[in-house]
């Protein structure tokens, strides 16, 4: 589906359609680029013992030093500035502010984020925060992890911290960022930290992150919070073929990738599918009577990470028995049909496939609150000039094509009020530690120094434009 571009009266080109007041952002989070993962008091994350763990991560990659952002917030602030955001999405880190998940706050990581938060809304900048991506304090995860039902609990109380002192700054909370992976490719896969590869742990692991976030919802509620989300990494799953087996395949895959979260959050329901998917562990004794009614409190606004859709076959599909502790099988596989260009991430570039997610999310609930993209963007191997300038014209086009494709879902009737790229900075990749560039802005890992990409002067340029043609129509 071709996107809607259009100059605006601005003269600016290939200005995607979007309406008057959309908002743009760009968005990192803690364990990713702050460093300082000792300093001031921050206790040990499972982040930290995951990538300090030989083996779990790419040449043995941590996030000890990443951007050192704790240290040069200021310089990431003004690199803010400069690009024109209108918000910025940060995460807070568990682990700084509680070194051990539960007990007495650390006032020196208490007065970083106060710090930070102050020197965004004095450039103009208005906060999205999210509390938790990933970094789940290692004290909490000794006890059970996501596991069990006292994490969520501790997530609550975290959330009323948090709230408690920065809701007088913070726009927009983000509960959680991405359960799908921190159940799955962490609990089941063991891809991610914690690293483990559990049935049952899994799917606990999903319902109490689901608890956790309507646990927190409750308390930034009382706390007077302004907009209250969550941000999921949904997917636009297709079939390779018409074949029942493949449907049957897609089906299940929707279930994992999509509805165990959108389910019980928008329709106050677990998926109609979950038996056939998960066997014999549909139906765990971590569920509780009331917690639906916890999970599905209402939203302000959906968060939606997406990067590239999914095409599924049907393979060999084990149900599992509820006795069984290893890895969660759903009995399908990835196939990659598009013959588009990849990202070096090995994704596959159709824009399209976030304009079908959009329209067919909000067929499926009618009553879905405005949308937010709280993470689109893409890794390439950018291209250094002699002079130092840094030339990426792929992820360029990947953003704007991407901004017409939530353009397109506008246009069909998709409540979309901003997008967030992912991400400001170049940094820690997680397992995939630092060969995987997203950012507007490189960074040399060696000197830590930062250089704005082509990217960020072309999305600062869509910003201004997109600006001016606001100001335009409400002449």
């Amino acid at each position: 589906m071709p996107g809607h571009r259009t100059s605006g009266g601005t003269g600016a080109p290939d200005l995607p359609d979007l309406p008057p007041g959309f908002r743009f952002g760009a968005a990192t989070a803690a364990y990713q680029i702050e460093g300082a993962h000792d300093r001031d008091g921050r206790g040990p994350s499972i982040w930290d013992t995951f990538s300090h763990t030989p083996g779990r991560t790419l040449g043995g990659a941590t996030g000890d030093t990443a951007c050192d952002h704790y240290h040069r917030h200021r310089e990431d602030v003004a690199l803010l500035r400069g690009l024109g955001v209108d918000t910025y999405r940060l995460s807070l880190s568990w682990p700084r502010l509680l070194p051990r998940g539960t007990g007495p706050a650390n006032p020196a990581g208490l007065d970083f984020y106060d710090r930070l938060l102050d020197d965004l809304l004095a450039a103009g900048i208005d906060p999205a925060v999210t509390l938790y991506h990933w970094d789940l304090p290692q004290a909490l995860e000794d006890r059970g992890g996501w596991r069990v039902r006292e994490t969520a609990e501790a997530f609550a109380s975290y959330a009323a911290l948090a709230a408690g002192r920065y809701g007088d700054r913070v726009e927009r909370w983000i509960t959680l960022n991405e359960p799908y992976c921190s159940a799955f490719v962490g609990y089941a896969e063991g891809r991610h930290a914690p690293g483990a590869r559990e049935g049952r742990g899994a799917l606990a692991a999903a319902h109490h992150l689901l608890v956790g976030h309507g646990l927190a919802v409750r308390e930034l509620r009382a706390a007077g919070a302004r907009e209250v989300g969550i941000a999921l990494n949904l997917d636009r799953i297709h079939a390779a073929s018409g074949s029942p087996e493949d449907e049957a395949a897609r089906r299940r895959a929707e279930v994992l990738h999509n509805e165990v979260w959108t389910e019980p959050l928008l329709a106050g329901r677990y998926p109609a599918q979950e038996a056939e998917t998960w066997g014999g562990l549909a139906d765990g004794p971590w569920r509780r009577p009331g917690d639906l009614a916890v999970i599905g409190a209402p939203l302000d606004f959906l968060g939606v990470n997406f990067y590239r859709p999914v095409t599924v076959a049907a393979a060999p599909h084990r149900a599992a028995d509820p006795a069984d502790r290893t890895a969660v099988d759903v009995g399908v596989a990835e196939l990659d049909p598009y013959g588009t260009p990849h990202t070096t991430m090995g994704w596959p570039v159709v824009p399209g496939a976030l304009t079908e997610l959009l329209v067919d999310l909000h067929a499926r609930h009618p009553q879905l609150p405005p949308v937010w993209i709280t993470e689109n963007g893409a890794a390439f191997a950018d291209e250094v000039a002699p002079d130092g300038s840094v030339h990426d014209p792929a992820r360029i086009a990947y953003l704007r094509d991407h901004l017409a494709a939530v353009a397109d879902a506008v246009a069909l009737g998709v409540d979309v009020r901003g997008a967030y790229v992912w991400s400001l900075l170049d940094n820690f990749e997680w397992a995939r530690g630092y060969d995987q560039r997203f950012g507007l802005v490189r960074v040399d890992y060696d000197t830590l120094n930062r250089t704005p990409k082509d990217s960020y002067h072309w999305y600062r340029g869509l910003i201004t434009a997109h600006r001016a043609r606001t100001e335009e129509a409400a002449r």
